[in-house]
């Protein structure tokens, strides 16, 4: 094959590189005549052939997937999903990666980030929860309602950055009771359901025995439903609503290593004040709350509407359990960004009179876009 140079590399093309470290996004670091090329498919140390999928003369850098592996590592494995591989789902990145050498490399890309963002040098460790294989172990699974030709439903999972959809009728990394319902969805598509759905949510709760499907249709409008999840605490197992399409953490064993987790850093003791901000509907608030005790006080801080009404049920029995609804940075009177003086809403809000002006502990567990 003809290899451009590393300027004029442009989607389509095909050149050979030798893989370098992994980083944060599911892909590794190449580069081409010293262009940076973001591969896709691969593992470091590899000598691959990448087609390059996004990206063009004039970019900083390209995107491609590893199509031929020409040296490959003794930790790539066959794929343990039909479906993914270029072209194919982009919901699992290192399929291709046993399961071992996965943690490996997602430690790598944390320290990484740690030393890159953080100016902080740290060995980190990922620890294999109950899911010693690396499948079997999402609770929650979205899968979009697509249209064969604008006819007949069908379900499916997106692509790598597109919205173009792969039809599924099960994940390998999904529970099995949510396989089960990934199924049940497929079938309902084929036998004409869902026509006014643009996509499913398949929930198996760990305080419920039947698998939720809910509906979702265009503007994210669909059905609330309230389900129950049971959550080990060092006090004993606790039952905790959650709505069907809020947020709970995905993996069935994240929970109970969370809470043991936060607990063991907090080392909260009887009769503190602790602030859990962005509590969601409080499965670090509920510990948190059992911890400090009734002489202490827990201040749970949260914006979402779908999280405010479980997050107080949940906290119903701790007396000394305070909710504050609203935005962190608006309680604490930090202004938000992008705002500037002058602009319409740009005057930073008071500091809440609800939130006291010192605590003994604050936990943070703020959604991807941070704190």
């Amino acid at each position: 094959m003809t290899t451009p140079a590393g300027d004029e590399l442009a989607v389509g093309d095909e050149i050979e590189v030798v893989v370098g470290p992994v980083a944060h996004g599911g892909h590794c670091v190449a580069r081409h005549d010293g262009r940076v090329v973001f591969v896709r498919h691969t593992i470091p140390g590899e000598r691959v052939v990448v087609r390059i999928t996004e990206g063009g003369p004039g970019d900083r850098f390209v995107r491609g997937d590893a199509v031929e592996v020409l040296e490959a590592s003794e930790h790539r494995v066959p794929r343990r999903c039909p479906v993914s591989g270029p072209g194919g789902c982009g919901g699992c990145d290192l399929q291709h990666v046993s399961t071992e050498h996965q943690r490996t490399l997602k430690a790598q890309v944390v320290v990484e980030q740690l030393r890159r963002l953080g100016g902080v040098e740290r060995e980190v460790v990922v620890e294999a929860l109950a899911d010693a294989d690396g499948l079997g172990y999402r609770t929650r699974v979205e899968v979009a309602v697509g249209r064969e030709g604008g006819g007949t439903p069908f379900v499916g999972l997106r692509k790598h950055r597109s919205h173009d959809l792969v039809p599924v009728t099960g994940c390998p990394i999904a529970h099995p009771r949510v396989d089960e319902g990934i199924a049940a969805a497929a079938q309902e598509a084929a036998e004409g359901g869902l026509e006014d759905a643009v996509a499913v949510d398949v929930v198996a709760a760990s305080g419920e025995e039947d698998v939720a499907l809910v509906e979702v249709g265009p503007q994210g409008r669909a059905q609330r439903i309230t389900l129950t999840e049971r959550v080990a605490t060092p006090t004993g197992e606790r039952e905790m609503s959650v709505d069907a399409r809020g947020f709970w953490q995905v993996h069935a064993d994240a929970p109970r290593a969370f809470v043991a987790a936060v607990l063991d850093a907090a080392d909260v003791r009887p009769g503190e004040r602790v602030l859990d901000l962005y509590s969601g509907v409080g499965l670090l608030s509920l510990p948190l709350a059992e911890a400090t005790g009734p002489d202490g006080q827990l201040l749970a801080v949260e914006s979402d509407p779908l999280a405010l009404d479980h997050l107080a049920e949940n906290l119903a029995e701790q007396r000394h359990a305070v909710v504050v609804p609203g935005r962190v940075d608006d309680l604490l009177g930090v202004p938000r960004q992008g705002r500037r003086r002058g602009q319409r809403g740009g005057r930073a809000p008071a500091r809440s009179q609800l939130l006291p002006p010192s605590a003994d502990v604050v936990v943070l567990d703020p959604p991807r876009t941070g704190a």
